[in-house]
């Protein structure tokens, strides 16, 4: 009798055994989806796979060493030492606040168009590349004109075994140049994580923005400080370290998984401030720093720069300020760069070829400024000069074209009397990164200063006399500057 009762008991253990559903631990998606270089009919989608379904931010603090230690290290770096210095005793990386390690796995994309739910397209599972942070990207084509899409992505560890993960999205494309409608876009500069003004949630800007509920973004770059403090990206670790818990930050990631992008740089995202060949930052070389941005943390392109028509009213140039340049400290002239001959001349004949209503250059840096006299890294910059005065001299002889820039921290309008030249700047992403220019330092170009952040909206709206606008507005979204054509 006992006996049957044993062997009942395994058969029962056994059978229980068999029919538990799999424990599924990952992998995630903590840092979300974007997408980047949309035109009519394609558009790159990036994501990455995670260890955890979100960033340790309640891990310990990084240690805050002296700016003077901080040089030394990037001139002569020591990596252990890098480390030591700016993670407690007793503590290593994963115990870090914001650590986000990447994953082994794989991911499959699934996405239609809106109203077309019966026509899903299916991407076949693939792995996520180790070499890249475990990112992936697609690259989808053959999409149609003004639409919007929805998507999904899915994750699972590995073939055979059960999906982990999902996160949901979508995305606009332009519509054709024929094509008459209303466009909004919004544009920011200047926020990194510790200078955020939600702590829990990141920037306000983003709920701001969603609430306009723009066609498409444009982030002008210095996205994060790879040069500030805890900790000081003075390697490639911890320059993923920085990317990924910024990416984690529930504001960021819900805007970017709903809203067409395209990511712009400038020199904090790459190492040292005032970056150009040359110029490394610790282990991390001012090459490796350009490709860890234009390969693995955001959408690809194949030149990071790109005009795109948005509909019969509106065309935006978005030009590439780091990858192109040569050293600030070359004597100016002829020679001397921050845009290459290569995507000067395309300019110049793309803007010639449109006849778009309105015409927007969207660059990392100012054109015209005013500047800090002390600044030396940009076209505003009177070490700059030549080349300011090609592209300046180009631009007076079109019609209804406008530059809208980030880079400085605070919010401008200017316009250079009896010409056609203005300029937008957007300002930093928070009241905490503003900063860099007096509020009374009022310049007779300046028809509007700010020294508080926030963002900038355009639109163009096309009814029978077409129009555009754009809006300062302070983090909350408030409108505190506006100015019409």
């Amino acid at each position: 009798m006992l006996r049957r009762l044993f062997c009942l008991g395994v058969l029962l253990l056994s059978f229980s055994c068999k029919t538990s559903p799999e424990v599924v631990q990952g992998p995630y998606f903590a840092n979300g989806l974007k997408n980047g270089w949309a035109d009519q009919n394609s558009i790159v989608i990036w994501t990455r796979l995670t260890q955890e379904k979100a960033a340790f931010y309640e891990g310990q603090p990084f240690l805050e060493i002296p700016r003077k230690e901080m040089l030394s290290l990037a001139k002569n770096p020591d990596v252990e030492a890098i480390y030591a210095s700016q993670i407690p005793t007793g503590a290593s990386l994963e115990d870090m606040e914001g650590y986000c390690p990447g994953a082994a796995g794989q991911v499959r994309l699934k996405y239609h168009q809106l109203g077309k739910e019966n026509e899903v397209v299916v991407t076949k599972w693939t792995e996520v590349d180790s070499d890249k942070d475990y990112t992936h990207q697609w690259k989808l084509e053959g999409l149609s004109a003004g639409s919007t899409y929805r998507l999904k992505i899915y994750a699972r560890a590995k073939e055979g075994s059960r999906v982990s993960d999902s996160i949901s999205g979508k995305f606009i494309l332009p519509t054709h140049k024929e094509i008459s409608s209303d466009v909004k876009f919004c544009v920011v500069s200047c926020h990194d994580y510790n200078r955020r003004d939600d702590l829990e949630n990141g920037h306000k800007i983003y709920p701001s923005m969603t609430d306009l509920k723009p066609d498409f973004y444009v982030h002008t770059g210095d996205i994060e400080y790879m040069d500030k403090p805890t900790p000081y990206a003075l390697t490639e670790e911890l320059v993923r370290f920085k990317w990924n818990r910024l990416f984690s930050l529930p504001f960021q990631k819900k805007f970017y998984n709903q809203h067409t992008s395209y990511f712009m740089k400038d020199d904090h995202d790459v190492g040292f401030d005032d970056s150009y060949p040359g110029r490394d930052y610790g282990t991390v070389t001012f090459e490796r720093g350009l490709e860890i941005f234009d390969e693995e943390q955001f959408p690809s392109y194949s030149k990071r720069y790109k005009t795109v028509r948005w509909g019969k009213d509106l065309q935006v140039w978005i030009v590439e300020g780091r990858n192109y340049r040569n050293q600030n400290s070359l004597k100016d002239g002829p020679e001397k760069t921050i845009w290459g001959k290569e995507q000067k001349q395309w300019f110049f004949e793309t803007v010639t070829q449109s006849d778009a209503t309105y015409k927007v250059l969207i660059t990392s840096s100012p054109i015209l400024g005013p500047d800090r006299s002390s600044k030396n890294d940009n076209l505003s910059n009177a070490t700059y000069s030549y080349e300011q005065g090609e592209i300046l001299s180009f631009i007076k002889k079109q019609k209804n074209i406008f530059i809208v820039n980030g880079d400085r921290h605070w919010q401008y309008v200017t316009h250079i009397k009896d010409t056609n030249l203005w300029e937008f700047g957007c300002g930093a992403g928070a009241d905490v990164h503003a900063g860099g220019w007096k509020q009374e330092d009022f310049r007779p170009e300046h028809q509007f200063l700010r020294v508080k952040g926030g963002f900038l909206s355009v639109s163009v709206t096309h009814n029978d006399n077409p129009k555009i606008q754009f809006i300062h507005h302070d983090v909350e979204g408030n409108p505190v500057n506006e100015v019409a054509f």
